[in-house]
């Protein structure tokens, strides 16, 4: 059986079997529009390949983990990767790896191609999915295009492609992929151009750069762009872009260059270009009755269309519409390398440097009136660093996604999270508070009569070098009575704190990641896979990576600094309306200390709330969620509710919450495993329990409901697996 078809044969029925891609192009092609040579594999050859390997009921296992609508966007990346990964480690079965070696040799004749997606529903009038599938450029040799198509078939899978057919109402169950292998056709110049303007269907817009389409695509390089009236095919307006790079062949990826001076200096596109593409345009309108959104390139002067899919707009103007954003967490890695530099060099010293000029303020030397306006300040400052936060530093925590995806798809490992510990050399905050305490903990464990005082309750007359390091301590990241990182007293002093270092001084210390792994030496295993611009790239990728791993976790620290800062100065005001009552103190800041009370009382366990009714509930004896990290362990649970509950924590006890939150991770090297209801590898919970070696399981709903302190758990990382036994079981 052959499951492979030249685009020419593709008419009638044939359509339906190349996917939405397929179909258009070979609409175009027998329309008279000039198109790259193609071949395309079947919708069949995919439905083939996961039924004859069993990875249908594998993929339908990781997406009914949980209700779907219940996933959050974490969970359904960890799931999308695990799938990737499942394709990327299934070899092709050998009827369809004998049918397409043997078409792609005599077709391809060593030439470089394109491979691109073309998914059943995939550019119809129902659906765009532009951008949301994957596509490769410059593949060379049969074994490579093997295994494109193999990727292509997994993008389908991807995060983003099963949160649009989600929201879109697409039966993801139902959901084939065929792929399109197209001539790689190397344009001097490309863009894309939208036949009506979605924000003004009287207008086309056109885009253009220089070089490949995919800079333009990928958000490497800004366009020039043009506005068109459809009626008279007038120019309205030309924006310039700087024009001083293009994305050019490499030997066997793709590379940016600098645009030579001569090329810089005048548009892409000359005027009678943009007439040529704005007529070309029109004419796919009029061939599949609808605006068009069409991706070309020109190659010796002959404008070629690489492919065409209805302008959709059912998503403009719709405020609740959260795709926009969710998509935007999906950079390239040149946008991530900007962003990076943004992030560390502008928007991380000016965060610490607003919380280091809140601390050093005297509030108690403030009029009433100046301590209202500093409140008001400080409120105005916390929100202005969360907006940023959700702007910057959630998308550059895509560096390790991307980074993740690369290694996978190099490395081909059985674990599809082997690529964290490449990351476990990363510098973290939360790491470098466990190792202060650690070093407390070293301390008593090395001299029994500082631990005789700290347990009488006389710490205060401890040695000199012990309570230097538990003042640094308690000024860095504050005394852990409060679930936010820098602020003291939320319930005690530091009793709390000295009662877990005396704990953590019981038992050995536990080694991070770094430690236990040898993290450079994985590293000069893993780069030396690759030579030349590859090596370079790749061990660009990897720092990147790290820098993203390290933000993921020290970006709430940081910004819980700033709120921190933002609850002394309500506490302040609250202490004066104590000792002064209410009529002792200016109108205004009774004002702000009143309509912050609320959130002041909530702040200490605003990450840690649960229901409080699992005594209510029979208890289930298996739970299931998301593998987070590997292992296997068992023990009593201490389900956290606030933060209290975290001071006393035990040694051996499994860490159970409804999220872990980068300021409560000081309790990680006392569990044996960590359990949260929030989902997803690269949550805060999950990235220290893998940085101390701990089974992690995330994403189990109602977890703090359905279970109470005390109860034997035993925690499968490896599966995803939480059982509930009973202090009498074995």
């Amino acid at each position: 059986m052959s499951w492979v078809v030249p685009l020419e044969s593709v008419v009638g029925p044939a359509s339906r079997s190349v996917g939405g891609k397929g179909s258009a192009l070979a609409l175009l092609a027998r329309n008279g529009f000039a198109i790259p040579r193609t071949l395309c594999v079947t919708m069949e050859c995919y439905e083939h390949f996961v039924m004859r390997t069993g990875l249908r009921e594998r993929i339908l296992l990781e997406l009914n983990r949980k209700d779907f609508n219940d996933m959050r966007w974490e969970e359904l990346w960890d799931a999308a990767l695990r799938i990737r990964n499942m394709f990327l480690t299934e070899p092709l079965i050998e009827d369809i790896d004998s049918n397409l070696r043997e078409a792609f040799a005599s077709w391809c004749g060593g030439k470089a191609v394109a491979v691109r997606s073309s998914a059943a529903d995939e550019d119809t009038s129902r659906a765009s999915f532009a951008g949301l599938h994957e596509s490769y450029l410059n593949i060379q040799g049969v074994e490579s295009i093997l295994e494109h198509v193999k990727l292509v078939w997994a993008s389908l899978w991807s995060d983003a492609a099963l949160l649009y057919r989600q929201d879109i109402g697409l039966d993801a169950d139902r959901s084939l992929m065929a792929v399109i292998i197209q001539e790689f056709v190397s344009g001097e110049r490309s863009g894309v151009v939208f036949s009506a303007n979605p924000g003004d269907p009287s207008q086309m817009v056109l885009e253009s750069v220089h070089g490949l389409n995919q800079g333009l695509v990928d958000g490497l390089l800004e366009p020039d762009r043009w506005l068109v009236d459809r009626s008279s095919l007038r120019v309205l307006s030309h924006t310039a872009a700087p024009r001083n790079r293009l994305l050019v062949p490499g030997s066997t990826m793709t590379r940016l260059e600098n645009l030579p001076s001569e090329a810089s200096g005048r548009p892409p596109l000359s005027p009678e270009e943009v007439l040529t593409i704005a007529r070309l345009a029109l004419r796919a309108e009029e061939v599949f009755a609808g605006p068009q959104d069409m991706e070309w390139t020109i190659r010796d002067g002959e404008v070629v269309v690489l492919q065409s899919r209805p302008v959709t707009m059912m998503a403009q103007g719709r405020e609740e519409d959260k795709r926009t954003w969710y998509l935007s967490l999906r950079r390239s890695f040149g946008n991530l390398k900007l962003l990076r530099t943004k992030i560390e060099e502008e928007l991380l010293p000016a965060m610490v440097r607003d919380a280091e000029q809140m601390a050093c303020l005297n509030l108690r030397r403030l009029s009433d009136e100046e301590l209202a306006e500093e409140i008001r300040r400080r409120k105005d400052l916390e929100n202005r660093w969360n907006k940023i936060y959700w702007e910057e530093y959630i998308p550059f925590a895509h560096g390790v996604r991307l980074f993740g995806q690369f290694y996978n798809d190099v490395v081909r490992p059985a674990d599809p999270y082997e690529f964290v510990r490449l990351l476990g050399a990363t510098e973290m905050e939360s790491l470098e508070r466990n190792r202060m305490m650690e070093d407390m903990a070293s301390m008593v464990r090395s001299n029994p009569r500082l631990r005789n005082r700290i347990v009488s309750g006389d710490h205060l007359h401890a040695d000199d070098e012990f309570l230097a390091l538990l003042t640094r301590f308690i000024e860095r990241f504050g005394d852990l009575s409060c679930a936010i990182s820098g602020f003291v007293h939320c319930s005690q002093g530091p009793e709390g704190l000295l009662r877990l270092v005396l704990e953590m001084a019981e038992h050995p210390p536990v080694q991070t990641a770094a430690e236990r792994e040898g993290v450079d030496s994985l590293k000069a295993v893993f780069l030396s896979r690759f030579a030349g611009e590859k090596r370079v790239f790749a061990g660009d990728l990897l720092d990147l990576a790290r820098a993203s791993y390290r933000l993921r976790d020290d970006d709430n620290i940081k910004l819980a600094r700033i709120e921190a800062q933002k609850l002394a100065g309500i506490q302040e005001g609250q202490r004066r309306i104590e000792e002064r009552g209410l009529e002792g103190i200016a109108p205004g800041l009774a004002d702000e200390v009143s309509e912050s009370r609320w959130e002041f009382s909530s702040s200490p366990g605003k990450h840690l709330q649960a229901d409080g009714r699992a005594g209510e509930r029979v208890k289930p004896r298996q739970l299931r969620g998301q593998p987070a990290g590997p292992g296997l362990a068992r023990g009593p649970a201490r389900v956290i509710r606030d933060a209290a509950d975290l001071l006393a924590f035990k040694h051996g006890e499994v860490l159970v919450c409804d999220a872990v939150d980068p300021n409560m991770t000081f309790v990680v090297p006392l569990a044996s495993a960590v359990v949260e209801r929030r989902g997803g590898m690269l949550i805060h919970g999950a990235i220290i329990a893998r940085e101390y070696g701990l089974p992690c399981v995330t994403g189990v709903v109602d977890i703090t409901g359905l279970i109470t302190t005390g109860d034997i758990v035993t925690v499968d990382g490896f599966l995803g697996l939480v059982t509930v036994g009973s202090p009498g079981l074995s």
